[in-house]
């Protein structure tokens, strides 16, 4: 666990400029908000919970937004 809080962010860089059209952005956004939310949920004592919520919130601002909104210079 201690080295969550290295590899999560380094995880989550990595997978940020993945997805082109509103199904892959939902889909990348969705599992780097399950990892950060199961990384905080743990801090609190539910990870499920939080793992859950930060999927659901990845997952739809994902599949919100355009890659024109978001500019990770590709």
């Amino acid at each position: 666990m201690k080295y969550a809080f290295i590899i999560m962010p380094l995880f989550a860089l990595a997978l940020s400029g993945c997805g082109r059209d509103p199904g892959e952005r939902a889909l990348t956004g969705g599992g780097i908000g399950a990892g950060l939310g199961l990384v905080g949920g743990s801090l609190v004592g539910a990870p499920v919970e939080g793992a859950l919520i930060g999927g659901a919130v990845g997952a739809g601002t994902g599949a919100l937004t355009s890659p024109r909104q978001i500019n990770l210079n590709n």
